[in-house]
């Protein structure tokens, strides 16, 4: 008898740390500094609109898919291309993404680890001007309510403390990025051993964590939302974000920033939903988990929305502005390190401890997303070398994230990140999102993917969700794609600096070396299955693998029964191949005649 395959990988120890654990990776630092920017640039309130039709087509429906996939077959996100081996790069393509993101994530909660530990001191120190700001950059007090247009060509102390104190920031990297910085060293030192004492037990010790990891921010969120809205001028502030600019929704590039959104702020085709749904019990309810922490994501982007533009409005009121732009800066961490930390030094009302709930929130928000990611990474080396303890994987990668990350906090290290965000993000990303839905709907079968829901849920998919991941969802992705490509531009630091021509083909080596991945495992699976017939050999290397399905022996006898039963029905009632799409995409097939 076949030997049982999920004996030795380990379970959540009940379905809500799955949950928590989804949550914690979903709702992260891109809600809190990125939504409220992105809605901001992209018609207010209007970009509303698209966001919320992205969603729906396209996020949910990428959520939904990796965590059924994950579940299925208990399988990580490069080991589930058992169901079609040619697409096995396109795992491969989401965790060298999930890597490059997490290589700079973390140096993120560095950052703020660093604010939360001098937001202790009796005076905020970015709050003050140092005497050599003063002369040199015309700096004022964030602390006071000193408007810097009346004072000519003025600096706020929060900006050249972020910059000139905590990053040191190079003018260029033309002559190198300089050597890590000791106190930013430690705080990446210590983002990093959190993680490592998260992650060391696999899901055992990070399932506990969830549950702090996914509910304390919302505690602090609140706590900011109450005192932001009842700042003076917080309600100027908010209508700013929410009122549309509906010229903007025709816009094609409003489109693409709903999407790229939607792909950062609920993780999806990073490989994290699909390992964490390996760990679940092969009944849950990942249907219902789903809609739950995809409602709940976008949620919390509108509640940190309105909490940031709240404060920023009472900044702009209290230096006496009358457009709330002039106090937003650059979005990115340029919100989160000068525009809400200048807002915090102005509160009249213990700013200490505002800002150690912002950072705190922050640190722990990036934590949860940072736990993610390595986890994908580490769940894949694990399957591969499975003798090899959790542990010691645990270490070893937890120790190559810190020494790279030491990249980020060199007086250059900005540059490097803006550099690895850009190439190293969203776009390959996007591409291994359309390889996935080509290879689960249109080579291993929707129907079959269909029939998989049915057996291990005991639901029948509706029609919203064939005709979204067969159709829909691929075409407004491979259309972003495409506008993307076409549209793309030479990344720019800040307003005005342009990279160096070796830094530009570095970020586009990484780029393309993840979505190269894709065609190269095609050509590997090719030549593994190779024989005379060219035909035959692309047709065993796209067909699903015997080891593909539920790994329990129970379960996969059951489930190969339940499949015979499907295609004995779909053979009576096909009649030929648009016939076929015809009842595939409507659910006809399992409808009683």
């Amino acid at each position: 008898m076949e030997k049982d395959k999920t004996q030795g990988r380990p379970k959540w120890d009940n379905q809500i740390e799955f949950l928590m654990s989804c949550i914690a990776t979903s709702v992260g630092l891109g809600n809190v500094w990125r939504f409220p920017f992105v809605a901001y640039q992209n018609g207010g309130g209007a970009f509303l609109i698209p966001y919320v039709i992205v969603l729906l087509l396209i996020g949910k429906p990428m959520y939904y898919l990796e965590t059924v996939l994950g579940q299925f077959s208990s399988s990580n996100c490069v080991k589930i291309w058992a169901l079609s081996p040619a697409m096995k790069g396109t795992g491969y393509a989401q965790a060298l993404g999930a890597g490059y993101v997490l290589s700079y994530y973390v140096s993120i909660i560095a950052l703020c680890l660093y604010y939360l530990a001098v937001s202790f001191q009796s005076t905020l120190p970015w709050a003050v001007c140092l005497d050599e700001w003063i002369i040199e950059y015309n700096c004022i007090d964030a602390n006071s309510n000193v408007n810097p247009e009346l004072l000519g060509n003025a600096t706020s102390s929060t900006e050249l403390y972020f910059k000139h104190t905590v990053l040191r920031q190079l003018e260029s990297i033309h002559d190198g990025i300089g050597a890590p910085l000791w106190d930013l060293s430690l705080c990446l030192l210590a983002s990093w051993l959190i993680i490592f004492f998260i992650v060391a037990r696999g899901v055992k010790s990070s399932g506990k964590a969830a549950y702090f990891l996914a509910i304390f921010p919302y505690i602090v969120l609140f706590i900011l939302l109450i005192r932001a809205v009842t700042l003076e001028g917080a309600g100027k502030g908010i209508m700013f974000f929410i009122t549309p600019d509906w010229n903007q929704i025709l816009k094609i590039k409003v489109w693409y920033a709903a999407v790229t959104q939607v792909f950062f702020s609920l993780s999806v085709c990073s490989g994290a939903l699909i390992m964490f749904a390996s760990y679940n019990g092969f009944k849950q309810n990942v249907y219902r988990d789903s809609m739950i922490v995809t409602i709940l994501d976008t949620f919390t982007s509108l509640i940190s929305g309105i909490t940031i533009f709240a404060v920023l409005g009472n900044l702009a009121h209290q230096l006496g502005y009358d457009d709330i732009s002039e106090v937003i800066g650059s979005g990115g961490t340029s919100l989160a390190f000068i525009s809400y930390p200048d807002a915090i030094a102005k509160s009249p009302f213990a700013p200490q401890l505002f800002s150690v709930l912002f950072f705190l929130m922050m640190g722990v928000l990036g934590i949860g997303s940072g736990v993610a990611l390595l986890s994908t990474i580490n769940t894949i080396l694990s399957d591969a070398f499975p003798k090899i303890p959790t542990i010691y994987m645990a270490t070893v990668t937890c120790a190559v994230g810190f020494f790279v990350g030491l990249v980020y906090v060199t007086p250059g290290g900005q540059y490097i990140l803006e550099l690895v965000d850009y190439y190293g993000g969203t776009f390959m990303r996007l591409f291994a999102a359309i390889a996935e839905t080509i290879g689960v709907f249109w080579i291993y079968g929707l129907e079959n993917l269909c029939i998989d829901i049915e057996f291990m849920l005991g639901i029948k998919t509706s029609f919203y969700w064939r005709i979204c991941w067969a159709i829909v969802t691929p075409l407004m992705m491979i259309a972003v794609f495409m506008y993307a490509m076409v549209t793309s531009e030479a990344l720019v630091f800040g307003d005005d600096y342009t990279y160096t021509k070796s830094a530009y083909i570095a970020g586009n080596c990484m780029q393309y070396v993840g979505m190269a991945l894709i065609p190269l495992f095609i050509f590997i699976a090719f030549w593994k299955y190779r024989s005379i017939n060219c035909v035959e050999t692309v047709i065993k290397s796209f067909r699903k693998k015997s080891t593909y399905g539920p790994q329990e022996t129970d379960l996969r006898y059951k489930w190969n029964e339940f499949c015979q039963e499907a295609k004995y029905d779909r053979i009576l009632k096909r009649k030929n191949w648009p016939h076929h799409i015809g009842l595939s995409l409507t659910g006809s097939y399992r409808r009683k005649s």
